[in-house]
């Protein structure tokens, strides 16, 4: 599903459930809706802190990468 599409589904989940009520094959895919959401922004902001490079004040620059401990 397209990131857009995504998030327009949530939204209409999202506001069915404060008026009508959501049945439960409703909430199992707002539920995954939800979980590939926050995938997707996962995913997005690793890759940013993977291409982020912080100068230092004595001029060194260093890569941001993930913890190998994590």
């Amino acid at each position: 599903m397209e990131f857009d599409q995504l998030i327009k589904r949530i939204n209409e989940l999202s506001k069915k459930s404060k008026t009508t009520g959501l049945t439960e094959e409703e909430k199992a895919e707002q539920n995954e809706l939800r979980n590939e959401y926050r995938a997707i922004m996962v995913g997005n902001l690793s890759a940013q802190f993977n291409n982020m490079k912080i100068k230092y004040p004595d001029g060194s620059i260093k890569d941001v990468k993930k913890n190998p401990q994590d």
